[in-house]
């Protein structure tokens, strides 16, 4: 799952340069521990344009009760056909703007945080869906390289093919299941990334 991660400034530049509109986004602000509840940038699509706005990452569907866990993430596989999500890959389809993501080992009864970003060090653009001010991060198997870590990985394209999940004419997921996934790279980080209220930049330094 990804359900952690990291958007610094130069992505947000990159971000930017994108789009046709910049909703109440602060380019300056770096956050390298965004969690599920808060409010994070993300490109969504428009008849006149793209467009970045802070949207809540998490959907919590009309029907949720109090305790309801949000929806961070949704699996690839069977996105058609679940309630939740089968209607917004159709018409509601977001990118949400990564430079790093968290994620979890499970190495002798414990869970250990690692750090991932793009081999080639680009930015990374995580498809998702959006919904009355929330989005979620779609999700696919792992690459036999990062498998060793977590099973699951977001759903990763380039810059140049932002415009491909965007059209409504594309059948989202026959598209998003033959994009190449990109190579990515990974080392161990603090557990302090464990807590959502710690956020600065020695949370992406590797450990020793």
């Amino acid at each position: 799952m990804c359900g952690r991660y990291s958007v610094q400034k130069k992505t947000l530049l990159v971000a930017n340069a994108l789009v046709k509109k910049n909703i109440n986004v602060d380019l300056e602000q770096d956050n390298f521990n965004c969690s599920p509840g808060g409010k994070y940038p993300c490109i969504k699509s428009a008849t006149n344009g793209k467009y970045l706005e802070m949207t809540v990452f998490g959907l919590l569907p009309s029907w949720a009760k109090p305790d309801f866990r949000r929806l961070h993430n949704a699996r690839l596989e069977g996105i058609e056909t679940k309630v939740s999500f089968k209607k917004l890959i159709v018409n509601s389809r977001a990118i949400i703007c990564l430079t790093g993501f968290y994620e979890w080992k499970k190495e002798n009864e414990k869970k250990v945080p690692y750090y991932f970003t793009r081999s080639d060090d680009q930015d990374l653009f995580a498809c998702g869906i959006h919904d009355n001010g929330q989005f979620t991060i779609i999700t696919r198997p792992a690459s036999s390289e990062n498998a060793v870590v977590h099973h699951r990985q977001p759903v990763i394209i380039s810059k140049s093919q932002i415009n491909n999940y965007f059209n409504l004419n594309n059948n989202a997921v026959e598209f998003l299941n033959s994009v190449k996934a990109p190579t990515l790279k990974f080392h161990q980080v603090a557990t302090d990334v464990n807590n959502p209220s710690k956020n600065d930049a020695t949370l992406i330094n590797p450990v020793n």
